[in-house]
Protein backbone atom coordinates (compact mmCIF):
# COMPACT_ATOMS: atom_id res chain seq x y z
CA UNK A 1 0.00 0.00 0.00
CA UNK A 2 2.84 2.39 0.97
CA UNK A 3 4.58 1.74 -2.31
CA UNK A 4 1.29 2.21 -4.09
CA UNK A 5 0.91 5.83 -2.55
CA UNK A 6 4.09 7.37 -3.56
CA UNK A 7 4.42 5.63 -7.35
CA UNK A 8 1.20 7.72 -7.88
CA UNK A 9 2.11 10.83 -6.04
CA UNK A 10 5.26 10.23 -8.00
CA UNK A 11 3.17 9.74 -11.37
CA UNK A 12 0.99 13.28 -10.77
CA UNK A 13 4.47 15.34 -10.19
CA UNK A 14 5.69 13.69 -13.53
CA UNK A 15 2.30 14.88 -15.33
CA UNK A 16 2.56 18.56 -14.20
CA UNK A 17 6.19 19.06 -14.41
CA UNK A 18 5.81 20.50 -17.94
CA UNK A 19 3.19 23.18 -17.30
CA UNK A 20 5.91 25.75 -15.34
CA UNK A 21 5.71 29.09 -16.65
CA UNK A 22 7.63 32.28 -15.43
CA UNK A 23 5.44 35.59 -15.55
CA UNK A 24 6.97 38.51 -17.13
CA UNK A 25 8.36 41.85 -16.10
CA UNK A 26 5.70 44.57 -16.89
CA UNK A 27 7.89 47.05 -17.76
CA UNK A 28 6.75 50.82 -15.96
CA UNK A 29 8.82 53.14 -17.84
CA UNK A 30 11.81 55.19 -17.05
CA UNK A 31 13.36 51.79 -15.47
CA UNK A 32 10.83 51.14 -13.55
CA UNK A 33 9.45 47.53 -13.55
CA UNK A 34 7.25 44.59 -11.85
CA UNK A 35 7.34 41.44 -11.86
CA UNK A 36 4.72 38.84 -9.94
CA UNK A 37 6.11 35.11 -9.08
CA UNK A 38 4.07 32.16 -7.26
CA UNK A 39 6.95 29.74 -5.38
CA UNK A 40 5.72 26.71 -4.06
CA UNK A 41 6.15 22.96 -2.72
CA UNK A 42 3.67 20.45 -2.51
CA UNK A 43 3.89 16.63 -1.51
CA UNK A 44 3.71 13.68 0.68
CA UNK A 45 5.22 13.21 4.32
CA UNK A 46 4.72 10.03 5.97
CA UNK A 47 5.96 9.17 9.11
CA UNK A 48 5.96 5.45 11.40
CA UNK A 49 4.53 7.21 14.68
CA UNK A 50 2.26 9.55 15.26
CA UNK A 51 -1.67 8.15 15.14
CA UNK A 52 -3.62 5.22 16.43
CA UNK A 53 -4.84 4.66 20.17
CA UNK A 54 -1.20 4.93 21.65
CA UNK A 55 0.03 7.59 18.93
CA UNK A 56 2.47 4.06 17.57
CA UNK A 57 0.78 3.75 14.32
CA UNK A 58 1.89 5.43 11.14
CA UNK A 59 1.06 9.20 9.79
CA UNK A 60 0.27 10.61 6.08
CA UNK A 61 -0.18 13.29 5.28
CA UNK A 62 -0.54 15.71 2.03
CA UNK A 63 0.41 18.96 2.25
CA UNK A 64 2.48 22.37 1.34
CA UNK A 65 5.33 22.80 2.60
CA UNK A 66 5.78 26.19 1.43
CA UNK A 67 3.14 28.56 -0.83
CA UNK A 68 4.23 31.59 -1.77
CA UNK A 69 2.99 34.61 -3.66
CA UNK A 70 5.40 38.33 -4.52
CA UNK A 71 6.59 40.43 -6.39
CA UNK A 72 9.54 42.23 -7.19
CA UNK A 73 10.38 46.08 -7.79
CA UNK A 74 12.81 48.70 -8.90
CA UNK A 75 11.78 52.21 -8.90
CA UNK A 76 15.37 53.11 -10.39
CA UNK A 77 18.95 51.17 -11.06
CA UNK A 78 19.63 52.13 -6.82
CA UNK A 79 16.46 51.45 -5.17
CA UNK A 80 14.22 48.44 -5.66
CA UNK A 81 11.84 46.42 -3.27
CA UNK A 82 10.74 42.88 -2.33
CA UNK A 83 7.30 41.76 -0.85
CA UNK A 84 6.46 38.04 -0.27
CA UNK A 85 3.71 36.11 1.50
CA UNK A 86 2.83 32.93 2.69
CA UNK A 87 -0.07 30.80 3.07
CA UNK A 88 0.37 27.64 5.18
CA UNK A 89 -2.81 25.17 6.37
CA UNK A 90 -2.03 22.74 9.05
CA UNK A 91 0.38 20.42 9.41
CA UNK A 92 -0.15 17.34 11.13
CA UNK A 93 3.73 16.01 10.54
CA UNK A 94 6.44 18.60 12.04
CA UNK A 95 10.14 18.10 12.28
CA UNK A 96 9.88 16.61 15.95
CA UNK A 97 6.48 16.17 16.32
CA UNK A 98 3.10 15.12 15.05
CA UNK A 99 -0.43 16.71 15.59
CA UNK A 100 -3.18 15.22 14.19
CA UNK A 101 -5.49 17.29 15.84
CA UNK A 102 -8.54 18.93 13.11
CA UNK A 103 -7.09 20.72 10.50
CA UNK A 104 -8.48 24.27 11.43
CA UNK A 105 -5.19 26.05 11.74
CA UNK A 106 -4.84 28.09 8.43
CA UNK A 107 -2.45 31.36 8.13
CA UNK A 108 -1.63 33.92 5.94
CA UNK A 109 1.19 36.63 6.27
CA UNK A 110 3.63 38.41 5.14
CA UNK A 111 6.85 37.05 5.25
CA UNK A 112 9.24 39.54 3.52
CA UNK A 113 9.13 43.33 3.00
CA UNK A 114 12.27 44.83 2.42
CA UNK A 115 13.68 47.87 0.68
CA UNK A 116 16.76 47.86 -0.79
CA UNK A 117 19.20 50.71 -1.85
CA UNK A 118 22.39 49.88 -3.77
CA UNK A 119 24.22 53.49 -3.54
CA UNK A 120 27.16 52.01 -5.60
CA UNK A 121 28.22 49.10 -6.71
CA UNK A 122 28.70 46.12 -3.97
CA UNK A 123 27.26 48.32 -1.39
CA UNK A 124 23.20 47.46 -0.22
CA UNK A 125 21.27 48.85 2.78
CA UNK A 126 18.23 47.05 3.34
CA UNK A 127 15.35 47.97 5.42
CA UNK A 128 12.00 46.47 6.64
CA UNK A 129 11.24 42.67 7.04
CA UNK A 130 14.35 40.05 6.00
CA UNK A 131 16.40 37.13 7.08
CA UNK A 132 18.94 37.79 9.12
CA UNK A 133 22.41 36.41 8.74
CA UNK A 134 22.91 34.26 12.05
CA UNK A 135 23.31 31.12 9.94
CA UNK A 136 24.55 30.25 6.08
CA UNK A 137 21.69 27.73 6.36
CA UNK A 138 19.18 30.53 6.88
CA UNK A 139 20.59 32.57 4.19
CA UNK A 140 20.27 29.26 1.72
CA UNK A 141 17.02 29.98 -0.39
CA UNK A 142 14.38 27.58 0.83
CA UNK A 143 13.92 26.94 -2.77
CA UNK A 144 17.88 26.01 -3.45
CA UNK A 145 18.86 23.57 -0.92
CA UNK A 146 21.01 20.74 -1.44
CA UNK A 147 18.88 18.47 0.26
CA UNK A 148 14.57 18.67 1.39
CA UNK A 149 14.84 21.14 3.40
CA UNK A 150 18.05 23.29 5.69
CA UNK A 151 18.78 22.14 8.85
CA UNK A 152 15.61 21.97 11.33
CA UNK A 153 18.06 22.66 14.38
CA UNK A 154 19.61 26.45 13.33
CA UNK A 155 16.74 28.94 13.87
CA UNK A 156 17.08 31.58 15.75
CA UNK A 157 15.07 32.33 19.28
CA UNK A 158 12.40 34.63 19.03
CA UNK A 159 12.35 35.76 15.38
CA UNK A 160 13.86 32.30 14.24
CA UNK A 161 14.52 33.19 10.57
CA UNK A 162 13.34 37.37 9.43
CA UNK A 163 13.33 40.19 11.81
CA UNK A 164 12.26 43.91 11.38
CA UNK A 165 15.37 46.35 10.90
CA UNK A 166 18.26 47.71 9.08
CA UNK A 167 20.87 45.76 7.46
CA UNK A 168 24.00 46.43 5.10
CA UNK A 169 26.04 44.28 3.35
CA UNK A 170 29.63 45.22 1.10
CA UNK A 171 31.62 43.17 -0.98
CA UNK A 172 35.93 43.99 -1.09
CA UNK A 173 38.69 42.68 -3.05
CA UNK A 174 36.15 41.17 -6.47
CA UNK A 175 34.00 40.37 -4.36
CA UNK A 176 35.98 37.53 -2.61
CA UNK A 177 35.51 38.77 1.20
CA UNK A 178 31.74 39.89 2.15
CA UNK A 179 30.92 41.93 5.66
CA UNK A 180 26.87 42.27 6.73
CA UNK A 181 25.85 43.85 9.61
CA UNK A 182 22.26 43.91 11.12
CA UNK A 183 20.24 46.19 13.56
CA UNK A 184 16.95 43.99 14.10
CA UNK A 185 14.13 44.06 17.02
CA UNK A 186 14.89 40.41 18.45
CA UNK A 187 12.44 39.71 21.46
CA UNK A 188 9.42 42.08 21.26
CA UNK A 189 7.20 40.97 23.48
CA UNK A 190 5.94 38.56 26.74
CA UNK A 191 6.06 34.56 25.39
CA UNK A 192 2.40 32.76 25.23
CA UNK A 193 3.39 31.29 28.55
CA UNK A 194 3.43 34.42 30.35
CA UNK A 195 7.16 34.46 30.74
CA UNK A 196 8.21 38.56 31.17
CA UNK A 197 10.61 40.17 27.98
CA UNK A 198 13.04 41.78 30.54
CA UNK A 199 13.01 44.86 27.92
CA UNK A 200 12.96 46.07 24.35
CA UNK A 201 16.62 45.35 23.26
CA UNK A 202 17.59 45.25 19.57
CA UNK A 203 19.56 42.36 18.53
CA UNK A 204 22.73 42.75 17.13
CA UNK A 205 23.98 40.21 13.77
CA UNK A 206 27.58 40.29 12.02
CA UNK A 207 28.69 38.05 9.08
CA UNK A 208 32.15 37.61 7.29
CA UNK A 209 32.79 35.44 4.70
CA UNK A 210 35.68 34.85 2.23
CA UNK A 211 34.84 33.44 -0.96
CA UNK A 212 37.48 31.96 -3.27
CA UNK A 213 37.11 30.61 -7.49
CA UNK A 214 33.54 31.60 -8.51
CA UNK A 215 32.20 34.03 -5.81
CA UNK A 216 29.14 33.55 -4.17
CA UNK A 217 27.88 37.54 -3.73
CA UNK A 218 24.61 39.27 -3.62
CA UNK A 219 22.33 38.84 -0.40
CA UNK A 220 22.00 35.02 -0.08
CA UNK A 221 23.54 31.74 -1.19
CA UNK A 222 22.17 28.69 -2.84
CA UNK A 223 22.73 25.03 -1.75
CA UNK A 224 24.39 23.96 -5.31
CA UNK A 225 25.15 25.82 -8.50
CA UNK A 226 24.31 23.11 -10.82
CA UNK A 227 27.83 22.47 -11.86
CA UNK A 228 28.07 25.74 -12.97
CA UNK A 229 30.71 26.90 -10.83
CA UNK A 230 33.57 26.15 -8.79
CA UNK A 231 32.89 27.46 -5.19
CA UNK A 232 34.94 27.65 -1.75
CA UNK A 233 33.33 29.76 0.73
CA UNK A 234 33.66 30.40 4.91
CA UNK A 235 32.25 32.10 7.07
CA UNK A 236 31.40 33.74 10.74
CA UNK A 237 28.35 35.06 12.38
CA UNK A 238 27.67 36.46 15.38
CA UNK A 239 24.76 37.41 17.19
CA UNK A 240 23.36 39.69 20.36
CA UNK A 241 20.76 40.97 22.30
CA UNK A 242 21.30 42.33 26.18
CA UNK A 243 19.14 41.12 29.03
CA UNK A 244 16.73 38.70 26.52
CA UNK A 245 15.09 36.04 29.13
CA UNK A 246 15.37 36.15 32.85
CA UNK A 247 16.62 32.67 35.00
CA UNK A 248 13.88 33.42 37.53
CA UNK A 249 10.68 34.42 35.88
CA UNK A 250 8.46 34.22 39.14
CA UNK A 251 10.66 37.06 40.68
CA UNK A 252 11.53 39.19 37.85
CA UNK A 253 15.15 38.80 38.69
CA UNK A 254 18.55 37.29 37.13
CA UNK A 255 18.57 38.54 33.82
CA UNK A 256 20.77 36.63 31.03
CA UNK A 257 22.00 37.78 27.50
CA UNK A 258 21.35 36.34 24.40
CA UNK A 259 24.57 35.78 22.36
CA UNK A 260 24.87 32.84 19.50
CA UNK A 261 28.11 32.55 16.90
CA UNK A 262 28.21 29.86 13.68
CA UNK A 263 31.18 28.69 11.10
CA UNK A 264 30.64 27.61 7.86
CA UNK A 265 32.06 26.16 4.52
CA UNK A 266 30.85 25.45 1.32
CA UNK A 267 32.42 23.86 -1.89
CA UNK A 268 31.07 22.55 -4.99
CA UNK A 269 33.48 21.15 -7.54
CA UNK A 270 32.15 20.05 -11.52
CA UNK A 271 34.18 17.44 -12.83
CA UNK A 272 33.89 15.55 -15.57
CA UNK A 273 32.60 12.56 -13.58
CA UNK A 274 30.17 14.59 -12.09
CA UNK A 275 29.63 17.53 -9.32
CA UNK A 276 30.27 17.28 -5.71
CA UNK A 277 29.17 18.94 -2.99
CA UNK A 278 30.33 19.50 0.52
CA UNK A 279 29.36 21.77 2.82
CA UNK A 280 29.01 21.97 6.68
CA UNK A 281 28.18 24.43 9.62
CA UNK A 282 28.55 24.39 13.78
CA UNK A 283 25.97 27.10 15.73
CA UNK A 284 26.67 27.80 19.07
CA UNK A 285 23.05 29.63 21.08
CA UNK A 286 23.40 30.42 24.57
CA UNK A 287 21.17 31.97 27.13
CA UNK A 288 24.38 32.15 29.83
CA UNK A 289 22.74 29.01 31.45
CA UNK A 290 19.33 30.58 32.52
CA UNK A 291 17.99 26.87 31.54
CA UNK A 292 19.42 26.21 35.00
CA UNK A 293 17.58 29.10 37.22
CA UNK A 294 14.89 28.85 39.85
CA UNK A 295 12.13 29.39 37.16
CA UNK A 296 13.44 29.99 34.13
CA UNK A 297 12.04 31.54 30.81
CA UNK A 298 10.98 28.75 28.62
CA UNK A 299 12.51 30.77 25.87
CA UNK A 300 15.82 29.88 27.21
CA UNK A 301 15.57 26.10 26.68
CA UNK A 302 13.58 23.81 24.05
CA UNK A 303 14.08 23.25 20.28
CA UNK A 304 15.08 27.11 19.45
CA UNK A 305 16.96 27.61 23.35
CA UNK A 306 19.99 27.11 24.70
CA UNK A 307 22.09 24.55 22.06
CA UNK A 308 25.34 23.59 20.46
CA UNK A 309 25.96 21.57 17.34
CA UNK A 310 26.68 20.91 13.82
CA UNK A 311 25.74 19.35 10.75
CA UNK A 312 27.63 18.69 7.59
CA UNK A 313 25.69 17.40 3.97
CA UNK A 314 26.69 16.47 0.57
CA UNK A 315 25.70 15.70 -2.65
CA UNK A 316 26.63 14.41 -6.35
CA UNK A 317 25.36 15.36 -9.34
CA UNK A 318 25.56 13.13 -12.43
CA UNK A 319 27.30 14.65 -15.50
CA UNK A 320 24.99 14.04 -17.63
CA UNK A 321 20.70 14.69 -17.98
CA UNK A 322 18.34 12.14 -17.68
CA UNK A 323 15.62 12.86 -19.87
CA UNK A 324 14.85 16.85 -19.42
CA UNK A 325 16.53 17.27 -16.18
CA UNK A 326 19.59 16.66 -14.02
CA UNK A 327 19.72 14.25 -11.22
CA UNK A 328 21.38 14.71 -7.95
CA UNK A 329 22.15 12.34 -4.75
CA UNK A 330 22.32 13.97 -1.16
CA UNK A 331 23.14 12.74 2.45
CA UNK A 332 22.82 15.32 5.63
CA UNK A 333 23.70 14.56 9.21
CA UNK A 334 22.87 16.98 11.97
CA UNK A 335 24.09 16.46 16.09
CA UNK A 336 22.43 18.81 18.22
CA UNK A 337 22.62 18.64 22.04
CA UNK A 338 20.26 20.67 23.72
CA UNK A 339 20.26 22.22 26.95
CA UNK A 340 16.66 20.86 28.05
CA UNK A 341 14.34 19.30 25.39
CA UNK A 342 11.60 17.30 26.33
CA UNK A 343 11.93 17.55 29.65
CA UNK A 344 15.35 16.01 29.41
CA UNK A 345 18.96 18.01 30.28
CA UNK A 346 21.78 18.09 27.57
CA UNK A 347 19.33 15.88 25.54
CA UNK A 348 21.14 15.22 22.07
CA UNK A 349 19.27 14.64 18.52
CA UNK A 350 20.88 13.27 15.56
CA UNK A 351 19.59 13.50 12.44
CA UNK A 352 20.22 11.48 8.95
CA UNK A 353 18.99 11.57 5.58
CA UNK A 354 19.69 10.76 2.22
CA UNK A 355 17.31 11.51 -0.80
CA UNK A 356 18.00 12.20 -4.80
CA UNK A 357 16.63 15.63 -6.44
CA UNK A 358 15.24 15.93 -10.02
CA UNK A 359 15.65 19.20 -11.36
CA UNK A 360 14.17 20.63 -14.79
CA UNK A 361 15.50 24.20 -15.45
CA UNK A 362 17.43 24.45 -12.91
CA UNK A 363 15.36 24.96 -9.38
CA UNK A 364 12.03 25.81 -11.53
CA UNK A 365 10.66 22.18 -11.17
CA UNK A 366 12.45 20.13 -9.12
CA UNK A 367 11.34 16.78 -7.30
CA UNK A 368 12.62 15.70 -3.87
CA UNK A 369 12.36 12.39 -2.73
CA UNK A 370 14.26 11.88 1.14
CA UNK A 371 14.26 9.42 3.91
CA UNK A 372 15.28 10.20 7.30
CA UNK A 373 16.24 8.80 10.63
CA UNK A 374 15.39 11.19 14.12
CA UNK A 375 17.25 9.60 17.11
CA UNK A 376 17.32 11.19 20.71
CA UNK A 377 19.50 10.40 23.00
CA UNK A 378 17.01 10.54 25.80
CA UNK A 379 13.22 9.56 24.95
CA UNK A 380 10.06 9.42 26.60
CA UNK A 381 9.10 6.45 27.09
CA UNK A 382 5.30 6.94 26.59
CA UNK A 383 5.45 9.73 24.11
CA UNK A 384 5.73 8.53 20.72
CA UNK A 385 6.69 12.49 19.75
CA UNK A 386 9.90 12.04 21.43
CA UNK A 387 10.93 8.59 20.66
CA UNK A 388 13.30 7.84 17.77
CA UNK A 389 11.13 7.61 14.02
CA UNK A 390 11.54 7.45 10.64
CA UNK A 391 10.21 10.06 7.44
CA UNK A 392 9.69 9.34 4.25
CA UNK A 393 9.07 12.46 1.92
CA UNK A 394 8.11 13.67 -1.94
CA UNK A 395 7.63 16.67 -2.90
CA UNK A 396 7.58 18.94 -6.02
CA UNK A 397 9.01 22.32 -6.33
CA UNK A 398 7.60 24.85 -9.06
CA UNK A 399 8.72 28.46 -9.32
CA UNK A 400 6.62 30.92 -11.35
Amino acid sequence: MFKTKILTVLMLMLMCAGSAFAFKPIELGDGKYLQFFYDAQFGYTGRNTGSGENAEDGTNEFNFRRNRLGFIGTYNEQLSFYVQTEYIEDKNINPLYVDISDDDGKDFYLLDAQIRYTPFENFDIILGKFKHSLTRENLEGCFNPLTLDRSYFVYAPFKTSRDKGIGARAEFLENMIQVRGEIQEGRTSDSDDGSPDPGSNLRYTGRVHVSLFDKESGYGYKGTYFGKKTVLTAGASYQYEPDAVYADVDNYADKKDYAAYSYDIFGEVPTAAGTFTLSGAYLNISFDDAYKGADPDSNSYGLYGERDGYYVKAGYMLPFKVGPGQVQFFGRYDDFTFANLNGYYDNEVKFAAAGVNYYIDEDKIKITAQYSQTDFDKEVGSNTNYQDFDTFELYMQVRF
